[in-house]
């Protein structure tokens, strides 16, 4: 199959998933983004100022992404199962990875407001320089792959389960991903267990970010380290993904 074809159906599936639900429901833009902004809140009422709303700022934009990537490889695909809309797909002549893609592509459309919104913040404070807007990009395409991959693979080895069971878990696992490791703040104040936050995808985009902002000094073999496990981690869920999965059979 031409990789036109597959771009073309990629972005069908996307608008598919996408516009209309934006259509009926407009303010999902609005609950997404303060979603996102609720820890910013409680930052700038208890926080005693500096530079600690940057930081939160790069959490809601890390957040954005992830939640909206964990949901739709979890809560997307078991919903297309449930309501047929899966096999009415597979009976056309479309390619896996245009599924995939559009099925992660739709959720991040959708968060492009909010980045908007909390980049267009952070540029105003003066922490945002073309350089580092451009590995901010670059990352959170990253951080929006590795938690999609992330979804597609546990929606597949859970297939069995009921929708309702894989949305609540998709839930915990966005608030798991975004609220516990150190996304809205600094990796810093975990002092000597700040080697977690490389783990996690999110924290680990977010402290990037911050290094990349000049609010968080990281080595180069450090920064190097880090994309390493970020690309590695990335790739072992779309390997993992593709080995169990079966696309006309299930």
């Amino acid at each position: 199959m031409k990789a036109s074809k597959v771009l073309k159906d990629t972005l069908i599936i996307a608008w598919i998933k996408s516009y209309p639900d934006f259509r009926r429901n407009p303010t999902m833009l609005l609950l997404l983004a303060m979603i996102s902004a609720i820890p910013l809140f409680f930052m700038m009422m208890f926080s005693g100022g500096g530079n600690m709303i940057v930081h939160g700022l790069i959490g809601a934009m890390v957040a954005s992404v992830a939640f909206a990537g964990v949901n739709s490889g979890i809560q997307d695909i078991s919903w297309d199962r449930y309501v047929k809309i899966r096999e009415m797909i597979v009976a056309m002549p479309v390619h896996p990875a245009s599924y995939a893609l559009g099925i992660a592509l739709a959720p991040l459309l959708v968060s492009i407001p909010s980045l908007i919104l909390f980049g267009g913040v952070t540029a105003y404070l003066g922490y945002f320089t073309l350089e580092s807007l451009g590995w901010t990009i670059l990352l959170l395409v990253f951080v929006w792959a590795a938690t999609s991959s992330m979804g597609f693979m546990i929606s597949t080895y859970l297939f069995k389960s009921s929708p309702m069971v894989l949305n609540n878990l998709a839930n915990l696992l966005g608030i798991g991903f975004i609220f516990i490791p150190p996304v809205y703040f600094s990796e810093a104040q975990l002092g000597s267990l700040s080697w977690v936050s490389i783990i996690v995808p999110t924290s680990n985009v977010a402290g990037l970010m911050r290094s990349y902002m000049g609010l968080l000094s990281l080595s180069a073999e450090t920064v190097i380290i880090r994309w390493v496990v970020l690309i590695l981690m990335s790739a072992a869920f779309i390997v993992l993904t593709s080995m169990k999965s079966r696309w006309r059979e299930t």
